[in-house]
């Protein structure tokens, strides 16, 4: 499984462009990947997009940096290392929908990854359905609030750190991805956090 995260100069994956993308893989999570990159010309930038995620306009269209369609190469090129190459994370049509706009704008490559996804919003609604608890709405809108700290604080894990980068994104995912589906912590820089379901 290939746990993924990708920030972007806004939220439309044909409008906008990729800045940044970390990665690992769930069945060896020493493989590990992270690169940014300058947005593609034409792109368009969101502020709200650049609060989330750190970068200044000046970083993102840096000349200096590899383009998207490069970044985008890279990680393919991991993800076909992999030995189950399932996208997983935090809404991870997103990021598949990036990836693979990507791909396609370069026109380097046909996008060979699967169109299906596990996204760790699912797992912990089930999760917490399961275990008999009420997933938390959200009252205004009517839908779930389960966003990634809500996910991260039901598996014991402190809300990820701001400004929000990829692979801190990518390794929360994996993280909460071994506790929900196999009860056990996954990477050392969780370890110190026990799985709150266990007993201790």
């Amino acid at each position: 499984m290939i746990v993924v995260d990708v920030e972007a100069s806004g939220t439309e994956h044909h409008k906008h462009s990729i800045v940044s993308v970390g990665a690992l893989e769930l069945e060896h999570p020493e493989r590990r990947f992270y690169e940014e990159c300058r947005i593609w010309d034409g792109a368009r930038i969101e502020e709200e997009a650049l609060a989330v995620n750190g970068y200044t306009r000046e970083q993102i269209t840096d000349s200096r940096k590899q383009g998207e369609g490069e970044l985008t190469r890279l990680f393919i090129d991991f993800a076909l290392n992999a030995e189950e190459r399932t996208l997983a994370g935090q809404n991870p049509s997103f990021d598949r929908d990036f990836l693979k706009s990507a791909a396609e704008r370069a026109g380097h490559t046909n996008w060979p990854l699967a169109h299906r996804t596990i996204d760790t919003h699912s797992l912990a609604y089930m999760h917490m359905v399961k275990r008999g608890m009420a997933p938390p709405i959200d009252q205004e809108h009517k839908r779930s609030a389960l966003n990634l700290d809500a996910v991260l604080n039901y598996c014991g894990i402190p809300e990820e750190p701001k400004p929000h980068n990829a692979l801190t994104g990518a390794l929360c995912h994996a993280e909460v991805i071994s506790r929900l589906l196999y009860d056990k912590k996954l990477l050392p820089e969780f370890d110190q956090f026990p799985v709150p379901w266990i007993n201790r």
